[in-house]
C-alpha cells in the first residue's frame, strides 16, 4: 500500500466481517494514491480499483476523488461515488484537497466549504464503507460537538487501529489572508480531538499499532531561509506536534500514509521509521501493505503498481 489469509471468499455481513477480522494476525490492505495529477485520470483510478479487486485484501483506502482541473459538480461527485462503490473490497475514501479546496463558482468566489459539505453528504452518508464488502466504521460525527466531521472514521482489524483524518495537502487549507480561516480553525479543533480519541481508545484496547490516512503530510517541516519572511504559515504544525506527542507515549507502532507534496508525482519507495513513527508517501500508484504482527515493524510494502 507474502502471506495473507483469505478473508473475503464470499459476500459477508458487517457483523461477520468484524468477527473474522478480529482474530487475524497477518493481513493486507491497499492504498490507492491520488491518481489525479493533471486532468481527468479516471482511467488510472479504474485500473487501480480493478487491480485491487484481484488481490486478497482486508480493505482499500482511496486518497481523493478528483483532480483540481475537474469541475466540482454534483454530477462528477456522483459518478466517482458509483465507480468507487463498485469495488469488490470494502473501500474507504480519504478526502484530498483537490476534491474541495480550490472549488469556485461562476464569478470566481470560493465554494470550498459548501463543496466539502456536499462531499460529506454523498460519500459518508452512513456508518459503512463503500464497496461490495461494507466495513463497519466509527465516525467522529457520533459526537454531537463534531457532528459535521463524518469523513473522520476509524475501524479495527486484528490488533491494529485504522483511521482517516481530513488534512488536505494544500497546506491544510490555511489561508494567508487574515480573517478567512474559520474552516481551518474549526477542523483543527475537530482533528485534534479525533486524534486524541484514537490514541485513547487504542491505548485502552492495548492495540499494537495505529495507521492514519490523510492527504497532506503533517510530519513534513517547512524549510525556510534566514530572514525570509514571505514563507507561508505552516498549516500542519499543530497536528505534527499532536501526533508526535501522542506517539511518544504510545507503546505500539504509528504509521502515517499520505500523498506527496504538491506538484510532485513520486511513487511509493518505502516506509521511513523514526522511533515508533512510520512515514509512507504514495502518489499516483497504489500499494499493497501487509501487516504482520510477528515482525519488528509490523508493516511492510508488499506490492506496488502504477
Amino acid at each position: 500500500m507474502l502471506l495473507a489469509i483469505f478473508l473475503f471468499v464470499a459476500p459477508l455481513s458487517p457483523a461477520t466481517i468484524a468477527t473474522e477480522l478480529t482474530d487475524a494476525e497477518t493481513f493486507s490492505f491497499a492504498v490507492i494514491g491520488h491518481p489525479f495529477r493533471t486532468g481527468s485520470d479516471e482511467l488510472a483510478l479504474r485500473t487501480a480499483i480493478a487491480q485491487t479487486d484481484d488481490e486478497n485484501l482486508a480493505f482499500v483506502v482511496a486518497n481523493g476523488i478528483k483532480s483540481e482541473l475537474e469541475p466540482c459538480s454534483d454530477r462528477l461527485y456522483q459518478r466517482r461515488k458509483a465507480l468507487l462503490n463498485g469495488a469488490k473490497n470494502g473501500l474507504i475514501v480519504s478526502p484530498a484537497g483537490s476534491d474541495w479546496v480550490g472549488c469556485k463558482n461562476d464569478v470566481g468566489r470560493s465554494t470550498s466549504f459548501e463543496r466539502l459539505n456536499r462531499i460529506r453528504e454523498l460519500f459518508f452518508a452512513d456508518e459503512f464503507s463503500l464497496g461490495d464488502t461494507r466495513i463497519p466504521l466509527n465516525r467522529q460525527s457520533t459526537s454531537p460537538k463534531f457532528r459535521a466531521y463524518v469523513e473522520n472514521a476509524r475501524w479495527e482489524i486484528g490488533n491494529i487501529m485504522f483511521a482517516t483524518l481530513n488534512l488536505p495537502g494544500h497546506n491544510n487549507h490555511y489561508n494567508a489572508e487574515g480573517g478567512r480561516n474559520s474552516e481551518f480553525e474549526d477542523r483543527l479543533i475537530a482533528n485534534k480531538e479525533w486524534l486524541q480519541r484514537i490514541f485513547v481508545i487504542a491505548g485502552q484496547k492495548k492495540s499494537d499499532g495505529i495507521v492514519l490516512f490523510c492527504d497532506g503530510d503533517p510530519l513534513a517541516v517547512q524549510r525556510r531561509r534566514v530572514f525570509d519572511f514571505n514563507v507561508k504559515r505552516d498549516g500542519f504544525v499543530e497536528m505534527r506536534r499532536a501526533i508526535n506527542a501522542l506517539a511518544s507515549t504510545f507503546p505500539g507502532k504509528v504509521l502515517l500514509i499520505h500523498g506527496p507534496p504538491a506538484n510532485t508525482a513520486s511513487a511509493v519507495t518505502e516506509v521511513v521509521w523514526k522511533k515508533n513513527v512510520g512515514d509512507m508517501e504514495i502518489a499516483s500508484s497504489w500499494a499493497k501493505v501487509t501487516v504482520d504482527e510477528r515482525t519488528a515493524n509490523y508493516f511492510f510494502i508488499d506490492k506496488q503498481r502504477n
